[in-house]
């Protein structure tokens, strides 16, 4: 490694915004750059993302954090690349023309798709071979329907003329000006096409979903080499040598490398991934079986449950209902609440994620009085999550058994975990510790460990894992009792939800 080049470019591109974050060799951030883009909402249900905003706002913070941080690109060791999950997105292979906007993992126009395949008695076999459960979430639906939708396209893509990609294969693609077509395992595992057990794409999911296989991106390990950014880009090139889903990046940020280890990550949604080690465990509490991380060729597996809405309830406050003029206020209003009432948003804007997994649901409030106000709804909202959250918990609990050690300390990440008030109510209702780290962009963290790891500048898991510091911890603090009542009574408004 030359000892011009000591630092790792990570990019970090999410749901509502891209970010870019320098590390030096000791893998502390040097300089950051974030920029949202644009939310398209063209129907019910739909969620879209135009690639080229995707594309460029990757493009121009990458820039900014190298300018603040006062490097070049040829003192950047490489770059790591963390993504949005299941985020969908066909291109054509020569001019790089998106074949329509991106469809979001929150999208779920391919409800009817799942239902058909579902009734059909195709979903254990899905199940058994990718680890997921028949549910728009996941991006094998939304190929098929982009495809249904353009006629012709299915052809181009038996001809190889276009190519389909999650956000990462994406920004490879436009990063090495189209010499790379590759994904990792992570982002592979998300599809509903890949075959977590043989390590390929399945071809019998395939043709179930009349999906050529032509246009479906290599696998690589997530610590690998996915090529050379252009020079154009950045000045110099930069080898691409990390890659991993957002969620699985954060476990890695989190060191969570020994099985039994668990992290749940709050962003637009909240993500829990439980290491369950070199054997997947099948769920029998409808969570994911998935991929935690692949090294030198060997898988490790995780358990996961998928929450659809958790800062994004704040959002909703901010932008839907206009009771915060910033979500940093949520924390400040929600402690201006009456104790006396008890308010609760069941928030499934999107449908329930697990354990639940009802793309037909939709929100709900309980409680309501005429003295409710904004203090009131912004509690619930924030309480809405740390509920959303022991529903994981006890799934995971259930299927994963390990003795004590199991789930004993839930490890967090992500821009909500920021609130003391939040994390503290979510130690108190599932009764067990909840430790934040000193840095909480874990997820690009993960990614730069990960490109580090691959040249050599950054060292291995276990020495990794022996740096992760912790910033607090939040003990609980509820009688059981009272944890009890508070449960129970969520209980019964998402069994109210689901009735609906």
């Amino acid at each position: 490694m030359s000892q011009s080049r000591r630092h790792i470019l990570a990019i970090d591109q999410g749901t509502t915004s891209s970010r870019a974050i320098v590390f030096d060799a000791g893998l502390s951030p040097v300089a950051s750059a974030q920029e949202e883009f644009a939310q398209h909402f063209p129907a019910s249900g739909w969620v879209e993302h135009d690639p080229e905003d995707l594309w460029q706002t990757t493009l121009a913070t990458c820039r900014a954090a190298l300018d603040k941080s006062g490097l070049t690109a040829d003192q950047i060791a490489a770059i790591g690349i963390t993504n949005q999950r299941e985020t969908t997105v066909i291109w054509d292979r020569d001019t790089g023309k998106p074949l329509d906007r991106a469809i979001v993992w929150q999208d779920r126009r391919s409800a009817a798709i799942c239902a058909t395949l579902r009734d059909a008695g195709h979903e254990p076999m899905i199940s058994a071979r990718t680890g997921l459960l028949l549910d728009p979430y996941f991006s094998g639906t939304k190929v098929k329907w982009l495809l249904d939708q353009h006629e012709g396209a299915r052809d181009r893509a038996a001809r190889g003329e276009l190519l389909f990609g999650t956000v990462d294969c994406y920004l490879i693609w436009r990063l090495t000006g189209g010499r790379t077509h590759a994904t990792d395992a992570t982002n592979a595992s998300r599809t509903l096409l890949y075959d977590i057990h043989q390590g390929d794409w399945s071809d019998e999911i395939c043709a179930l979903l009349d999906l050529p296989r032509a246009m479906l991106p290599e696998v690589r390990d997530c610590a690998s080499d996915f090529g050379q950014s252009d020079l154009a880009h950045f000045g110099a090139a930069i080898p691409i040598c990390g890659v991993a889903g957002d969620q699985q990046a954060a476990t890695i940020g989190q060191a969570c490398f020994e099985p039994g280890m668990m992290k749940s990550t709050y962003g637009t949604g909240c993500f829990a991934l439980l290491n369950t080690g070199k054997d997947p465990v099948a769920s029998q509490n409808r969570l994911l079986t998935t991929l935690a991380y692949q090294l030198d060729g060997t898988p490790t597996y995780a358990l996961e449950g998928s929450i659809f809405v958790a800062g994004a309830v704040v959002q909703w406050l901010r932008d839907g209902l206009g009771v915060l003029a910033t979500a940093q206020d949520s924390a400040s209003l929600a402690a201006q609440a009456d104790p006396e009432q008890d308010v609760i948003i069941v928030p499934a804007f999107t449908g329930f994620g697990a354990p639940y997994w009802n793309a037909e649901a939709r929100g709900a409030s309980f409680g309501l009085t005429r003295a409710t106000g904004p203090a009131e709804l912004a509690r619930a909202a924030l309480q809405s999550v740390g509920y959303q959250t022991r529903d994981l918990w006890e799934a995971m609990r259930a299927d994963w058994d390990a003795g004590d050690s199991c789930t004993a300390t839930l490890r967090v990440d992500g821009g909500m975990s920021a609130s003391d008030s939040a994390m503290q109510f979510l130690a108190d209702i599932i009764g067990a510790p909840v430790d934040r780290p000193r840095i909480l962009e874990t997820t690009a963290l993960g990614a730069a460990w990960l490109a580090g790891h691959h040249i050599g500048l950054c060292p291995g898991p276990q020495e990794f894992g022996r740096d992760w510091a912790l910033d607090r911890r939040f003990d609980p603090a509820m009688a059981e009792d009272e944890r009890a009542r508070r449960y129970a009574r969520w209980s019964r408004a998402v069994a109210a939800t689901l009735s609906v």
